[in-house]
């Protein structure tokens, strides 16, 4: 499905506005640097895959479908790995066992099998040099990986059971809903108080028909956690939400903020893609935990699976509710018909406010299910780690000298830090965030229970 040229310039515009990182910056453009090798082959390629969505071009403006793929990839290593050695259910096939395979070698084509044309599939919404240096990172990682391990029977029947197993995914997810239009033109913003208006500059909305179109991983259905309502704006509730991130929301220049100078830090911190942010918080703690490669493809499978149907989940509420922004919901206040309300026509938050509803907060929602799926894998909310973001400083990785980086004890540490930030930069009112954090939660915990279940019934 090819979108119109003047939609898809202005879905490509939302990476910008979503990261603030721009797509001629050469730096966002080329292929990023490894963080360093591991000794676990399955994190490794989590860290290739990462490096491929940031050479993509995706830069956190679509998170349903880089988590989308990271899901896909790492279901195709999981299924592959247990055929090798039976140990959790498989997801998508129940591959020939294949006992003597190269787990390097399965792991890379698995991989490989399912990034490739998943990234080539996306040109209905990515530009073409995008995808073509995404697939040249990704090709560049498995010629390297495949050059490591020895020729013979073990490295040839890995490929093939990597193969395989990439196939039975691509297969599983061919009409899933991926190419859904990411704006619909004739989507018509409300009227009344309350009601998602189009933000200034952004006369469209993003993904409305995603939570409809797109297939769960594990979830039964997109309504399945589907919170309820917002608080009406005339109520207290409501007017002590919106007088919160009319304080602490504001850009500072046009606008003033209460924020202090750690909030302002988090606000914009917590701007990157939610995938590639917990993907790397737990390719840290996999490592810290010296998880092997079968234990770890169950991680990031069911990680990104949750993180997948989280996005599911929320453009769902979204898309239900239709809840007005507080950048517009501050500037109209004398409609709310609210006494513990004022106007503020200039009101303008730190960072430009996406083209998407408020309640409840996908951001939130990512937060939730990924420290719920760390917590339940883990056994434990504990843990001592430490992480950097691509959009503090802009365009900065890990592996850059001077990061910006935010430690831990706690898994959820950075959940609610991240749920926090959506307030600080002037995005969401609180019962988004706090909503969409317990939304998350939900879907990770049927996550966990319902799928790659240990045992191999």
């Amino acid at each position: 499905m090819h979108l119109p040229k003047r939609v898809l310039v202005a879905s490509v515009a939302l990476a910008t506005v979503a990261t603030g990182l721009s797509l001629t910056d050469g730096q966002a453009r080329g292929r990023p640097p490894a963080s360093g090798t591991s000794t676990n082959v399955v994190v490794d390629w989590n860290d290739n895959a990462g490096r491929a969505a940031v050479a993509a071009c995706f830069l956190g403006g679509y998170g349903p479908q880089e988590a989308r793929m990271y899901a896909m990839m790492h279901i195709a290593v999981h299924d592959a790995l247990n055929a090798i050695t039976p140990r959790s259910q498989p997801y998508a096939a129940r591959l020939p066992a294949s006992r003597g395979a190269s787990i390097a070698a399965a792991t890379a084509a698995a991989s490989r099998g399912v990034l490739v044309p998943t990234l080539q599939s996306f040109a209905f919404f990515l530009p073409e040099q995008c995808i073509l240096d995404g697939v040249a990172s990704v090709e560049d990682d498995y010629a390297d990986a495949l050059a490591g391990i020895p020729d013979g029977s073990s490295k040839s029947d890995g490929v093939a059971l990597g193969r395989a197993a990439a196939e039975a995914v691509r297969a599983l997810r061919a009409s899933d809903g991926y190419d859904t239009p990411l704006t619909d033109p004739a989507y018509v913003e409300g009227t009344a108080p309350g009601e998602y208006r189009y933000t200034p500059g952004t006369p469209f909305a993003f993904g409305p028909h995603l939570g409809e179109d797109l297939t769960p991983f594990a979830l039964e259905s997109a309504s399945q956690f589907l919170p309820g309502p917002p608080y009406s704006v005339t109520s207290d509730e409501y007017a002590a939400d919106l007088n919160e991130v009319k304080r602490l929301g504001g850009d500072a220049i046009t606008t003033p903020s209460a924020r202090t100078p750690d909030q302002t830090e988090i606000a914009l911190f917590y701007l990157e893609s939610s995938p590639l942010l917990w993907n790397r918080i737990a390719r840290q703690v996999s490592q810290v935990r010296h998880l092997d490669t079968w234990e770890s493809a169950r991680l990031f499978g069911l990680l990104n699976m949750a993180l997948t149907d989280g996005y599911i989940g929320t453009f769902k509420a979204k898309y239900l509710y239709r809840f007005w922004r507080p950048l517009t919901g501050i500037r109209l206040a004398d409609i709310d018909a609210n006494a513990a309300t004022t106007p503020d026509p200039t009101w303008t938050p730190l960072r430009e406010t996406p083209p998407i509803p408020d309640y409840d907060s996908g951001h939130a929602v990512e937060g939730g299910a990924a420290a719920q799926v760390l917590r339940r894998f883990f056994h434990t909310d504990r843990m001592t780690f430490s992480t950097c973001s691509y959009t503090l400083p802009v365009g900065q990785t890990c592996a850059d000298r001077t990061p910006t980086i935010r430690a831990f004890t706690r898994f959820s540490q950075p959940e609610e830090e991240n749920a926090l930030s959506r307030i600080y930069v002037g995005y969401h009112f609180r019962a988004a965030v706090v909503t969409g954090t317990r939304h998350g939660q939900e879907i990770a915990d049927y996550t966990v229970d319902t799928v790659m279940r240990h045992g191999n019934g």
